[in-house]
């Protein structure tokens, strides 16, 4: 019943030799994993003009040429990733540049804060898009958690279908905010052109502005880079493009890099010569939106498809989360789980503990997430850094043909990033704080699992040129935990005396009387094993069964004879079934399994009904 409910949720199993049928497409690409980036169009020039109206209306101005630096800083990026790409096509961005070029605990930095940013990517994307759908229809709003978590657990359901069929799904909503935002730039621009546009709600480009400060432009602008979170999500994803996959994976990157500047640039031109200022109860987006089209069915449809992709750019965290954790996982940094293929072919541990954490942090903060955004926007900017750092040092030790120029790319990139994320510590410390708490406890876990598998490797390695010389037989001492005169027993008895002529049956009573009658039972039947009976004073199965266990390892010691626990035990046909009976066998497995220099083995008895 269970396999027939996983069939019809996550559809049937793919084969090894299907994986290229996985692969994406570049239209598919643009959709799944530029949403993150594309969305943030929505909210990041409202950030610029939020610090400026802190000065007034007048300095409104200002955003233009902020914005032309955001858009510096997009190319910068674009094209450091572009080159990142062809020189790390296996995958993994940010984490393989500082890991190879900076060194392993720079790279842990990189990987722990892009694990967390898609953690943060999926709970932030999703609540913002859950308060659009809430403002919509107000009733709802008291229920705006469980809707988070309903959305959170459909995105996961779609992935573990498969990236095909959920960028099949989820590129529709993507390109209709696209095509949405391009309806209204095309418009605010013709409106402008021809006269349409008001004349005098705007102020005069270079109006002297009391009380604008560098530092307060810095702000501006680093609050405005917002809207390049994402722009990395490609590069951890090559491998999931069609071949040659480096190639799709950078003209996906510049299309995508494209459009953002189109948007991003339109809508910070239009907001200021229309003379948009933010808003608590609209947001710039829609009052440009009104403002061009007026109350109509373009200004629904604007609105409607923005609260699309504000959900579904929770969906590149999707997309390049299990990515990034096997990369982290091949490195022996994380869980080897993450390395594992579900049945649709994705990483599918990956994208479950993603939906787990996000699910859980929408929890923790009551759906209100909006107070972690400068956290998210920081836990971009250090793999920026990061990247950025680590291209400089390959391109000086490397020096390939035309070395200098992408040098000088990379260099003001990393410059650009280390000055927003200064701006940001400087002016948000309050926000972004845990990134000093949470980042280094990340990597400090990735140090733990990292020396776990050294340590485990260590002991189980065998030198191959060494001959085997220890295999003379032993003795085999056989124990057999009973509860009664069973089949199972019977059948447990047959394969221990298969193994050894000395086996003991052990059986715990918890009064005389059981004692009494169990030995009856038991020269009764006639086993030709001997039973040992064993008293228990306050009921409890395992202690005296491990005391007993004890005193025979001493005892094996001393005549070179090995230990080996055999465990009856019986096999329900339907899962629930198992809940009608006692759990003690699994909890004495459970201790015997920790066990020194005892060997335990199970026998199992498949009940038919």
């Amino acid at each position: 019943m269970i396999s027939q409910f996983k069939r019809i949720l996550i559809g049937k199993p793919l084969r090894s030799n299907e994986l290229h049928s996985q692969k994406l497409s570049n239209v598919k690409a643009l959709a799944i994993l530029s949403s993150d980036a594309l969305s943030s169009v929505a909210y990041g020039p409202e950030q610029i003009l939020i610090v400026l109206a802190a000065v007034g209306m007048l300095a409104y101005w200002y955003s233009l040429p902020i914005a032309v630096g955001v858009l510096v800083l997009l190319g910068a990026l674009i094209l450091s990733y572009r080159q990142i790409i062809y020189a790390y096509p296996q995958g993994g961005g940010a984490y393989m540049v500082a890991k190879e070029n900076l060194g392993k605990h720079y790279g842990l930095v990189a990987g722990g804060s892009l694990l967390i940013d898609y953690i943060l990517t999926v709970s932030v994307s999703v609540s913002a898009g859950t308060d659009a759908i809430t403002s919509a229809f107000p009733a709802l709003h008291p229920h705006n958690v469980v809707i988070a978590v309903g959305l959170v657990a459909l995105l996961t359901l779609l992935n573990l279908r498969g990236l095909t069929e959920s960028a099949s799904v989820l590129a529709y909503p993507v390109y209709l905010f696209v095509l949405s935002l391009m309806i209204m730039i095309g418009m605010g621009l013709y409106q402008v052109l021809t006269g349409q546009a008001p004349a005098d709600a705007r102020p005069p480009l270079g109006t002297p502005v009391m009380g604008v400060s560098m530092f307060l432009i810095l702000k501006a602008f680093s609050s405005g880079c917002s809207a390049l979170t994402g722009v990395e999500a490609i590069s951890n994803a090559i491998p999931n493009f069609r071949d040659p996959a480096p190639r799709n994976a950078a003209f996906t990157l510049a299309l995508m890099g494209g459009i953002l500047a189109t948007l991003f640039a339109g809508i910070v031109f239009l907001a200021y010569w229309y003379g948009i200022a933010p808003s608590k109860t609209e947001t710039v987006l829609s009052q440009l939106g009104t403002s061009i089209f007026g109350r109509n069915l373009l200004y629904y449809f604007l609105q409607g498809t923005t609260a699309l992709i504000l959900v579904l750019a929770a969906n590149t965290g999707f997309s390049a989360f299990p990515l990034l954790a096997y990369s982290l996982a091949k490195d022996k940094y994380m869980p080897r789980a993450f390395m594992v293929r579900g049945d649709r072919l994705g990483y599918s541990n990956g994208i479950i503990t993603l939906g787990l954490a996000s699910i859980l942090l929408i929890i923790v903060f009551n759906g209100h997430t909006e107070s972690l955004i400068p956290l998210y926007a920081v836990g971009v900017f250090i793999p920026f850094s990061l990247s950025q750092t680590g291209m400089i040092v390959k391109w000086v030790r490397e020096k390939p043909p035309g070395w200098i120029g992408k040098l000088l790319v990379n260099l003001s990139g990393a410059l650009i990033c280390y000055l927003i994320l200064a701006i940001f510590y400087i002016t948000k410390f309050g926000q972004v704080w845990m990134t000093l708490v949470f980042i280094p406890a990340c990597v400090y876990v990735f140090h733990k699992i990292y020396q776990h598998y050294q340590a485990v490797g260590e002991q189980l390695r065998v030198n191959l040129a060494q001959k085997i010389t220890d295999l003379d037989n032993m003795d085999n001492m056989v124990i057999v935990p009973v509860a009664g005169v069973t089949t199972v027993v019977k059948q447990t008895l047959h394969y221990a005396k298969s193994l050894s002529d000395n086996v003991v049956a052990v059986y715990v009573g918890s009064s005389p009387e059981a004692i009494d009658r169990m030995e009856k039972e038991w020269n009764e039947w006639q086993t030709g094993v001997r039973l040992v009976t064993l008293h228990s004073l306050y009921r409890s199965v395992l202690g005296p069964l491990s005391e007993f266990i004890d005193l025979m390892k001493k005892k094996a010691a001393q005549t070179n004879t090995r230990v080996t626990v055999v465990m009856p035990q019986f096999i329900t046909r339907k899962w629930w079934h198992s809940f009608l009976h006692n759990q003690s066998g699994f909890l004495i497995l459970a201790y015997l399994l920790k066990m020194k220099s005892v060997i335990v083995t199970i026998v199992p008895y498949q009940l038919k009904q």
